[in-house]
Parts: structure tokens; C-alpha cells; sequence
């Protein structure tokens, strides 16, 4: 059966290797999902306007060869459509409609490099952050608990507590700059989710904070709320069968008389977005 849900743009091309597993993460959400390449949005634009969510999915856009998300976010910020605006322009037309937009690992490099996120001060188009390579040096890919900042406007993650995700990404570490950037988006309630310990306070150390984030943060908003973007995959959790413990949650649940949710962490993301726009 046909989803007739909500449209959801998630966009593919020039590398970005996630977007399968996205887009069935947004139909499952009740999304009417489909991947777009990049090329085809600049071809034409309404394939951009007539969506309620666009998703930039993870990936290694361009190999990563200029640094995650580089060479992509200008693609988006330069390139030029038919009628002769910029991707760009029509992008923040499209978030003035009240459109949400979800960036997963590169797509979250690419959102701050546009400085869609995090926007402090409601001023978009400026890169306040970043994400560097990770701490230890190397690749990572392992499971994450995560902690939502209940102060944050972040559409997509409204009434969650804690989440369960994995990460997988070189260049992850999350990177103010200055304490007076940190301060400013703590204090406007754009840090949205941040990496934490068994007891959900805020970890500073590996292996819970993968990557050696700044003040633990794994995922920042704009003011909206609307635009989010986060390190860990939220597609890679929608079913509790995803997880490498399934089998141990299923007992645990069991012996204390209760029955695990069939869906994983990441699937209630991608609902919060289906039901907001709903």
C-alpha cells in the first residue's frame, strides 16, 4: 500500500551513502518519502517546496576530500537553479514555510557549515561551529546514550528523555571556538542532545563522548526548533532489532514483566517530525 503521508525529501548524490536506510526510517514514521539526487533539486525546485521534511543523510559527500561536508555545503550554498536563484535561497524559502530540515553525521556537518545551525541570534547563513576530527584520532563506530536537553525547541526530539544510537564518523568532535559561542547557544536553548554516561549526566570522556565533544554536545537546533542536525544515526535504530543487545533488552523486559517496543530510539525522530508536520 501506497504511503499517502506527509512528503519527506531526503537527498542523495555525490557520495552520500545513508539515504536508503532514511528514507525508509521517514516512511515508517508515516512519511511519503523519496531520495532525490542533488542535481535533480537544481533542475527544479519545487521538488524542494512541496516537502514537509528535508533530510541531509550521512555519508562522505565527496569523499571528504576537502573535510566532511565541505565541498557539499557549498555546492548548496553556490549553485544556481534555472530561474536563477540560489539553492541556498530557496532552502531557507522552503524552512520559512515552516519546513523541517534533519542533518544526520555529514548531513549535520553540512547544515553547520551553511550556519543554518545553529543560528544564535536567529542569524542564518553564518558558521558559529564546527565538527573536527574526532579526539582519539581514528575512526569510530560504536553504540552511544544520549541525553535530550529538555530546554531545547528541537521539534524532533519533544518528550524524549534519553536515546540509544550508534555513531560512525572520523570528524565528529563538536567545536564552539570560544566560550562566549558556547554560552550564547546554552543560554538560547540551541543545544539539543548531548553524549552521557549509564546515569545520564553529561560525559566528557571516551568511550561515552566518542569523539571528545565540547560540553558533551552530540546535536544543536535553530531557534525554530525546526532545523536540527545530530552525529549519531537515527536511521540506524528505528527497530529494536537493530540493537547489538536485542536479545538481552528482550529478556530484561521480560523478567521485569513488560514488553519491549518494537520500535527502536531513532524511529521516535523521525515520528516527533511526521507528527508535527501532521
Amino acid at each position: 500500500m501506497k504511503n499517502t503521508g506527509p512528503q519527506a525529501l531526503v537527498l542523495t548524490g555525490c557520495g552520500i551513502n545513508c539515504d536508503y536506510e532514511t528514507a525508509e526510517a521517514c516512511s515508517l514514521a508515516g512519511f511519503s518519502a523519496r531520495r532525490v539526487h542533488i542535481n535533480d533539486v537544481l533542475e527544479s525546485g519545487r521538488k524542494l517546496l512541496g516537502n514537509k521534511l528535508v533530510v541531509f543523510p550521512g555519508g562522505f559527500s565527496f569523499g571528504d576530500d576537502l573535510g566532511s561536508g565541505v565541498a557539499f555545503s557549498s555546492k548548496v550554498r553556490f549553485s544556481v537553479l534555472k530561474d536563477g536563484k540560489k539553492l541556498y535561497d530557496l532552502l531557507m524559502e522552503y524552512v520559512q514555510r515552516d519546513g523541517l530540515v534533519l542533518g544526520i553525521c555529514n548531513g549535520f556537518q553540512i547544515l553547520v557549515r551553511l550556519g543554518m545551525i545553529p543560528a544564535a541570534d536567529t542569524i542564518y547563513g553564518r558558521q558559529l561551529v564546527t565538527l573536527a576530527p574526532n579526539r582519539e584520532g581514528y575512526f569510530i563506530d560504536r553504540w552511544v546514550k544520549l541525553r535530550v536537553d529538555e530546554s531545547s525547541p528541537a521539534i524532533f526530539t519533544a518528550g524524549i528523555r534519553t536515546l540509544d544510537l550508534p555513531v560512525r564518523h572520523a570528524e565528529g568532535r563538536f567545536v564552539s571556538g570560544n566560550k562566549e559561542t558556547l554560552n550564547l547557544l546554552i543560554k538560547q536553548g540551541l543545544v539539543s542532545l548531548r553524549y552521557c554516561d549509564e546515569n545520564g549526566e553529561p560525559a566528557a570522556e571516551f568511550p561515552q563522548n566518542p569523539n571528545g565533544s565540547e560540553d558533551s554536545i552530540a546535536g544543536i537546533c535553530d531557534p525554530t526548533g525546526r532545523i536540527f542536525g545530530l552525529m549519531p544515526h537515527p536511521e540506524a535504530a528505528v527497530s529494536f532489532y537493530l540493537y547489538p543487545d536485542w536479545t538481552m533488552r528482550k529478556e530484561r523486559a521480560a523478567r521485569s514483566g513488560i514488553r519491549h517496543p518494537a520500535a527502536g530510539d531513532g524511529y521516535l525522530i523521525f515520528k516527533n517530525a511526521c507528527k508535527y508536520v501532521g
